[in-house]
């Protein structure tokens, strides 16, 4: 007999959610058994009918009912079939790959401590504004929730985004701005507009690994360009623009992922010449510049989108569950980008881009980012202190974004740290995934919004290299 109680806080229909779920998983009712009529259930528990189908069609939609037409409901036979069939789990080896870290990272019960992800713990992002703009959505017409939206995407945040750009000096129309599903899908979209088997693509060196996959699978010959303090090196980016006649650079402007360095003006500026001088175009990355107290320098405003895409999102600010991200360019780029959107996804989301316009504009998002900054500036600190303490030298220390790339220096095998972390519940991020030759190096990028646990430098001391052991240890590589 099944006994519910309708004083407690849990809805009667989840009681008996686990209350079944709980006689199944325990073997008291077997695999392919009928369970009581929708009725008979509801009269021994004192319920509704309506409750008791409730229930039955959730526990259907996790696979352990079977809703037979005009016999009723079984326990799902395929749960014995699984049982049967579970191989015994052998120990696995973890491979720190090129694959890994876009694959395991975004597994919920992967790690308990994600020094080397790339995103923001919930507890820095907007969920109050999300949560107050879903209110608001849902009090809107119908029409607004039911449809594909302008290919472009949704007018009033493109509107939003031209004054968010325009307080960056960046002019533009919203006809310049394309919304996309995140940053990702921009970057894809250039890459598959702009890119042909064979072409040269620069990037960072160290740079933004999501980026090789793709770039690699059409076929793109991919060159690093090495990343100084100051930003791209600019010797090395003129030797390699003469060299090899690229058709885009792509390159992280603000609070650079991985070294957490950013572009200073006088580069900015020297990067837009050998572009003009060479017949590249430019796509900055810049998701990170809301990080930056001041106007950040960004090469978009220095040549108001004439051979720059400019990219950027609001995974980084509201939330990445949103998916909504953007790019700016010319007129001629933006349709040739608007078609290729149109042909990989038709339109992007309205109900998310919706909701990102209504967190913009209903006035907390700038106390938000305030907030934000603060709390990074202060991780910042405390991470880079921590790092230093247990032995690891440091790129850069910037004042705020999310990124230190840090290391022990002399024998480069992060690789071999990073399966040890890992078999530990702690997640590092090897140097040579951000290589574009995938070479070994000594660094690793560390989250700073992620890496302040106790368990990471526990585990970073435990690996710090004694003192003289040569074969293992010394210095970082120079700036």
């Amino acid at each position: 007999m099944i006994s519910l109680d309708p004083a407690s806080t849990a809805p009667l229909v989840a009681q008996l959610v686990e209350a079944v779920s709980e006689r199944i998983r325990s073997g008291s009712v077997a695999p392919g058994a009928r369970l009581p009529s929708v009725r008979k259930l509801a009269v021994q528990c004192g319920v509704s009918t309506l409750t008791v189908s409730n229930a039955y069609n959730r526990l259907v939609a996790d696979g352990l009912l079977e809703a037979r037409r005009a016999s009723g409901y079984f326990v799902s036979a395929r749960l014995l079939d699984r049982k049967a069939a579970a191989p015994r789990r052998k120990p696995v080896q973890i491979s720190v790959d090129s694959g890994w870290l876009l694959q395991r990272v975004y597994e919920e019960d992967a790690f308990t401590v994600k020094a080397g992800c790339g995103w923001l713990p919930d507890s820095h992002l907007f969920a109050d504004g999300i949560k107050q703009a879903l209110a608001a959505l849902a009090r809107r017409p119908d029409r607004l929730v039911s449809r594909y939206g302008h290919p472009l995407g949704y007018a009033p945040l493109r509107r939003a985004i031209q004054l968010l750009l325009a307080q960056r000096n960046i002019a533009c129309d919203p006809d310049q701005i394309l919304l996309t599903h995140g940053a990702s899908q921009a970057l894809d979209l250039t890459m598959r507009t702009f890119l042909q088997p064979g072409d040269v693509a620069l990037v960072d060196d160290p740079g933004y690994c999501n980026l090789y996959p793709s770039l690699h699978a059409m076929g793109v010959t991919i060159v690093g360009v090495e990343r100084t303090l100051q930003g791209p090196s600019i010797p090395a980016l003129q030797a390699l623009a003469e060299r090899y006649k690229p058709k885009l650079f792509f390159t992280n402007t603000s609070f650079h992922n991985p070294t957490g360095t950013s572009s200073t003006p006088a580069t900015a500026y020297q990067i837009l010449r050998i572009a003009e001088k060479h017949d590249f175009q430019i796509v900055e990355d810049d998701i990170y510049a809301s990080f930056v107290e001041e106007t950040a320098p960004s090469i978009a405003s220095l040549d108001q989108l004439g051979r720059v895409i400019h990219i950027s999102s609001f995974s980084k600010t509201i939330s990445p569950a949103l998916r909504v991200g953007y790019l700016a360019c010319n007129p001629e780029n933006a349709q040739r980008l608007l078609r290729m959107k149109m042909a990989a996804s038709l339109t992007s989301s309205e109900i998310s881009e919706s909701i990102v316009h209504s967190i913009l504009t209903e006035g907390q998002y700038r106390l938000h980012i305030a907030r934000l900054r603060d709390k990074l500036a202060a991780e910042q600190k405390t991470v880079a202190d921590a790092l230093l303490s247990v032995g690891l030298s440091l790129f850069h220390r910037p004042a705020n974004g999310l990124f230190l790339w840090a290391g022990f220096g002399g024998d480069p095998d992060t690789a071999g740290l990073a399966q040890r972390a890992a078999a530990k519940g702690i997640m590092l991020a090897p140097g040579h995934l951000f290589r574009a030759d995938q070479e070994p190096t000594p660094w690793l990028r560390f989250n700073v919004a992620h890496a302040n646990a106790p368990a990471l430098f526990r585990f970073l001391e435990s690996e710090r290299p004694a003192p003289g052991d040569h074969g293992k240890t010394g210095d970082p590589p120079p700036a």
